[in-house]
C-alpha cells in the first residue's frame, strides 16, 4: 500500500504531466490527454478540475466529435500571469513583457552610457519597474524574471566573467531579489536559443545551434528542445575559439579569437568608423564599397567558424541571431560560400538561416524559461495565490 508521501508524490507528477502535455498540444481534450498520458480518465477529470480552480486551465468551447457528445477543450489560462526576460548587451538592454503563452504585450530597447556593473543594475531595475507598470490584473501577477548577459554563467546563475562588460564574479541575482519574484540569470545566447524555439524556424527540428552575434558571439545549442550547457553550464562559448593564433589580443585575454573577427564589434573595426551598425547597413544598401567590402570580411570568417561548429556538433539546422542577423543580406552569399569549400564532411545542406527575431530572441527566450520554471513548480502556484 502506498504511504501518504507516495500518494502525494504521484498526484504531483501526474499533474505536472497533464499540464506539460495541455502546454504542448492545447486545445485538446480530457479523452485526448487520458488516451496519450495513460492516466484514467477519473484521474484525468480530477486534476483538471484542481488545475481550473488553480485559474492555470480555462476551457474554450468544444470540439469535433467522433460520435458521442462534443468534447470539451482545454488550454492554458495564458492571463493568469506575467514574465519579464530582459536581455543585457554591452549597448542597450531590451525589455519585454509576456503572458504565459509567450506572447510579447510590452517591448522596451533603452541605450546603455556605460557597462559599469551597478549602472547596468539599476537601468535594468528600471526597465523592470516601467515593465511591471504594465502588467494587467491577473490571479499570479508576475511569477518571474529571466535576464540574459553576454557572459560565462555558472549553473547557479553566477556571472564569472563577462568580457565585454568588463565583469569578474559578480552577483546579479543578490541585486535584482528585491523584485520579490524569482530570478533566473543565464548566457544571452542560451536564452536566445530557447526564444528562437518559440518560432516556428526551430519546432519541428530536433538539434538546433543558435548562434548569436552582436559585440560578440554566443552560441546555444537545442537538443530536442532542451538546452545543453554542459557540466558546469558553460558549454557554448564559441566567440572565444581561436581563429588566429597571432592575432589581437581580445577582451577575455586570449588572442584571435573568433569575435575579434566576425561580430559587429569586428564590422567596425574593418571600416575604421564609429557608426552604428544600422548606419553601415544603409550605406551597404547604397553601395559603399568599403562598407560593402568589410561585410564580406565578417561574412567570410562566419562562415569559417561556422565550418567548425559543423564538423563538432553536426546540427539539424544553424540559425543566426542578434543584431547582426539585421545585415543577413549583406553577409548569407560570401558566408554560405565560405562554409561550401571549406566543408570536409558530407553536411554541405545544411540548413543556415538568420533569425527573424533579430533582436528579441534573448529577452523572449527569458521570459519562456521563467514560465517553464513556474509551471513545473507546483509550491509556485501556491505561493502566488497566497500573497
Amino acid at each position: 500500500m502506498a504511504t501518504p508521501l507516495n500518494q502525494t508524490t504521484i498526484k504531483k507528477e501526474n499533474k505536472q504531466l497533464v499540464l506539460h502535455y495541455i502546454r504542448k498540444h492545447e486545445p485538446v481534450s480530457r479523452a485526448r490527454i487520458a488516451q496519450m498520458t495513460g492516466l484514467n480518465k477519473g484521474t484525468i477529470s480530477t486534476l483538471v478540475a484542481e488545475l481550473i480552480e488553480e485559474e492555470l486551465l480555462t476551457e474554450i468551447g468544444t470540439g469535433k466529435s467522433s460520435g458521442g457528445r462534443k468534447p470539451v477543450l482545454l488550454q492554458v489560462n495564458k492571463h493568469a500571469g506575467y514574465s519579464i526576460g530582459i536581455d543585457i548587451g554591452v549597448q542597450h538592454i531590451l525589455g519585454t513583457l509576456t503572458d504565459l503563452g509567450s506572447n510579447q504585450l510590452v517591448t522596451e530597447r533603452k541605450p546603455l552610457k556605460e557597462t559599469s556593473f551597478f549602472y547596468v543594475v539599476n537601468e535594468v531595475l528600471s526597465m523592470i519597474r516601467y515593465l511591471t507598470r504594465h502588467i494587467p490584473e491577473s490571479a499570479y501577477g508576475l511569477i518571474g524574471i529571466g535576464v540574459g548577459v553576454p557572459a560565462i554563467v555558472s549553473i547557479h546563475g553566477e556571472i564569472i566573467h563577462a568580457p565585454n562588460l568588463k565583469w569578474r564574479h559578480v552577483d546579479l541575482k543578490k541585486e535584482l531579489r528585491k523584485c520579490n519574484v524569482p530570478i533566473w540569470i543565464d548566457n544571452e545566447a542560451n536564452y536566445g536559443a530557447l526564444g528562437q524555439h518559440l518560432t516556428e524556424q526551430t519546432t519541428k527540428i530536433d538539434t538546433t545551434l543558435y548562434i548569436s552575434a552582436g559585440i560578440g558571439i554566443g552560441a546555444g545549442l537545442l537538443l530536442n528542445g532542451e538546452l545543453y550547457k554542459g557540466t558546469h553550464g558553460f558549454a557554448g562559448e564559441v566567440g572565444h575559439m581561436t581563429m588566429d593564433v597571432n592575432g589581437p589580443i581580445c577582451r577575455c585575454g586570449n588572442y584571435g579569437c573568433w569575435e575579434l573577427f566576425a561580430s559587429e564589434q569586428a564590422l567596425l573595426s574593418y571600416t575604421g568608423s564609429e557608426q552604428t551598425l544600422e548606419e553601415l547597413i544603409t550605406l551597404a544598401r547604397n553601395g559603399d564599397a568599403a562598407t560593402l567590402d568589410a561585410f564580406r570580411n565578417v561574412a567570410t570568417y562566419l562562415g569559417k567558424g561556422i565550418v567548425s561548429l559543423i564538423h563538432i556538433f553536426s546540427p539539424d539546422q544553424i540559425i543566426i541571431g542578434n543584431r547582426l542577423a539585421m545585415a543577413s543580406d549583406f553577409l548569407y552569399e560570401e558566408m554560405n560560400k565560405t562554409i561550401s569549400s571549406r566543408l570536409v564532411t558530407d553536411q554541405q545542406h545544411t540548413p543556415i538561416s538568420f533569425s527573424t527575431l533579430h533582436n528579441d530572441a534573448t529577452a523572449l527566450g527569458a521570459t519562456s524559461f521563467s514560465i517553464d520554471q513556474f509551471f513545473q513548480d507546483d509550491t509556485a502556484h501556491k505561493k502566488a495565490r497566497s500573497t
